[in-house]
């Protein structure tokens, strides 16, 4: 059937359903607005039409697709090749997809909500994430084997205010729930900050675990705000073995002192009998000399880029500088150690990078003394270096500071790695047993 003989709104729908397109995720690949996804939605009803211009991008968007798909460095295997499935829940850019599609596992469903992450992330595997989890039914989720999910942790962070289960951001992990309860996947990963340990005195992360084990028997309060979905299937009984650990990057090879929790499920119900807290062992941490200069760009590389773009990008100005250095001393009358922080390539490790990165690099800045400068934040690949990211990962398909935030919220890679690896072991000795 060709364009001609379909009206514009019936190959507008057609077309969104055959690239397995939500009307917020064709809005966010034809560069639309906050308002986009009622826009297309008004154009599949026919109540009103593309302007010219947005018409072609229609026409070629499947192409520019198939474009993503083919350039893009880390595209999957077929599901015909793969040992296992998996899913990719509050995706961010992928740093813990990766490790597990390495192991020869495929990803049938990633979600992630944020457009600027969706486009990184369309850039480096070839596929667009559907968007927010809240919206799409557990039912129409594919079955998979784990359930991959880094649960938004500013509710729990010392950089966020630690609401917790109070905060809409937390209860994104009862959405987890939901989706536990209706597919049961043999086995999860879970990943949050070090803070959801203690918070509220250890109680929100107990709450999680007795969800998860099933020994949960106290209604959620009803002011927590969650889907209908969400609280219906908490009435759902789950039986997963669970077990959890706090893991530093700097641990493992990577100069960042990035602390995170894991915590690792496997489903009773399939594997009945196993005697899990001796089958699963946590990776042991190498421990090995970190050096903060093995994840820098060598000089005559930003001296290049200084160059070939006529300005220097990541060296703070005098004034922010000058800020800096005030606020410092600001907090050291105080008391306190608050303030910038400086490194150089022989420092062990950097404090953790956060979402924050981008306004004024604080947490981490690199000294440039010896060569007469003010120091400088670290550049787009030196945030993938810091966070594990393999060299090809493409940290230029948004701006600058755009991909600061997305490496500030994302995982250590060689963390999850690790971690993976073992997972994957534990299924592999499993699967004899069966």
């Amino acid at each position: 059937m060709t364009i001609e003989i379909l009206d514009k709104a019936e190959y507008i729908r057609l077309l969104r359903k055959k690239l397995g397109l939500g009307p917020t995720e064709m809005a966010n690949l034809l560069g639309m607005n906050a308002t986009g996804e009622r826009t297309i939605r008004g154009w599949e009803n026919g109540e009103h039409t593309p302007t010219p211009a947005k018409w072609q991008s229609i026409l070629d968007l499947e192409k520019s697709l198939a474009k993503h798909s083919k350039n893009a460095p880390f595209k999957q295997k077929s599901l015909e090749e793969a040992d296992f499935t998996f899913i990719d829940l509050f995706a961010g850019i992928g740093g813990i997809r990766l490790p597990f599609q390495n192991l020869n596992g495929h990803c049938v469903f990633s979600s992630e909500w944020d457009k600027f992450s969706q486009k990184t992330y369309l850039t480096n595997y070839g596929e667009m994430p559907n968007g927010d989890i809240t919206q799409i039914s557990a039912k129409d989720i594919p079955d998979h084997d784990i359930l991959l999910g880094g649960f938004p942790c500013q509710a729990f962070s010392q950089a966020g205010l630690k609401q917790g289960f109070n905060d809409t951001r937390g209860t994104m992990f009862f959405e987890i729930q939901r989706i536990l309860a209706e597919k049961k996947p043999k086995a999860f990963l879970l990943e949050n900050v070090k803070q959801l340990q203690g918070h509220d005195k250890g109680r929100t992360l107990q709450t999680i675990i007795n969800i998860l084990q099933g020994k949960h028997n106290q209604g959620i309060p009803n002011e927590i705000p969650m889907s209908e979905e969400a609280r219906h299937a908490l009435s759902v009984k789950l039986n997963y073995w669970v077990d959890f650990k706090i893991l530093r990057a700097a641990d493992f090879g990577i100069p960042q002192n990035r602390e995170r929790i894991f915590i690792v499920g496997y489903d009773r119900d399939y594997f009945k009998g196993i005697d899990f807290d001796s089958l699963f062992k946590w990776p042991i941490p190498p421990k090995s000399d970190t050096r903060v200069g093995d994840i820098l760009q060598p000089q005559e590389e930003l001296e290049a880029e200084i160059k070939k773009t006529g300005k220097d990008k990541y060296t703070i100005s005098d004034q922010l500088w000058h800020g800096h250095k005030k606020r410092k001393e600001e907090h050291k009358i105080k008391g306190n150690g608050f303030g910038y922080t400086l490194f150089n390539s022989k420092s062990e490790y950097t404090n953790t990078i956060s979402a924050r990165y981008y306004k004024d690099g604080s947490e981490i800045l690199i000294d440039q003394s010896h060569l007469g400068k003010n120091p400088r934040k670290l550049t787009p690949r030196e945030c993938a270096n810091l966070q594990g990211f393999p060299k090809n990962y493409i940290v230029d398909a948004v701006s600058q500071g755009q991909i600061y935030k997305q490496f500030g919220n994302s995982v250590c890679v060689k963390v999850v790695e690790a971690v993976a690896t073992k997972m994957i072991d534990t299924l592999l000795v499993l699967s004899k047993k069966n």
